[in-house]
């Protein structure tokens, strides 16, 4: 199986170990998710969107192929796209910011999952994928908010957002959100816990 991993984070996948002042528990999990995928045998394609220097920022250039349904004129997305197109699971992971996701991967889902690439439309249906070998979505988020505040408050709103109100729209199935919330207030030992709990989680994907 063929996995594409997209890390979001200012600090990139090189943060994973834990150096003070330069760790990111994102980045943890992102390579917690690989040690995994790779002892299980699988592909992996990472994505690290701050080391590629990836421009979240739609130009109007690339809304009119958005428009028409062309691929990206920026070259990198087009990259990300032909390799979305060839994944049989997609893996997003970022810190929630201010509820949401932060603008990396706000910017890969307007760019590369993109109409006329990655979905098509007709006129009165429904959206319908065009990445007929992704047969799921994974979404691994860290954040300061409590889980039932976040939930309760804000109506699971990175589910609305990316599971439900993208991938499902398109018909992409098998969608899975994990969420580390508050992870500063635990321990480094129940941190490590976390991450062999999602290096075994997707060594068992399939």
């Amino acid at each position: 199986m063929k996995v594409m991993v997209v890390l979001d984070h200012p600090y990139g996948a090189e943060a994973w170990d834990n150096t003070p002042h330069h760790r990111s528990f994102t980045a943890a999990l992102a390579h917690a998710a690989c040690q995994g995928l790779d002892e299980a045998g699988h592909e992996i394609d990472l994505v690290d969107l701050h080391a590629d220097g990836f421009n979240p920022v739609m130009s109007a250039g690339e809304l009119t192929a958005w428009r028409q349904g062309a691929v990206s004129p920026d070259p990198l997305a087009a990259d990300y796209q032909k390799r979305l197109l060839s994944a049989d699971h997609l893996v997003l992971a970022f810190p929630i910011w201010w509820e949401a996701m932060p603008a990396g991967t706000k910017g890969f889902i307007d760019k590369v999952v993109a109409k006329g690439v990655a979905y098509h439309q007709g006129k009165g249906l429904p959206p319908m994928t065009n990445a007929t070998k992704l047969t799921g979505v994974t979404l691994i988020t860290v954040m300061s908010t409590p889980t039932v505040l976040y939930k309760v408050a804000f109506s699971s709103a990175i589910s609305r957002i990316l599971l439900r109100g993208t991938f499902g729209k398109i018909g992409i199935p098998n969608l899975t959100w994990l969420n580390y919330a508050r992870v500063e207030k635990n321990t480094l030992a129940q941190r490590q816990r976390m991450l062999t709990t999602v290096s075994q989680r997707f060594a068992r994907l399939a």
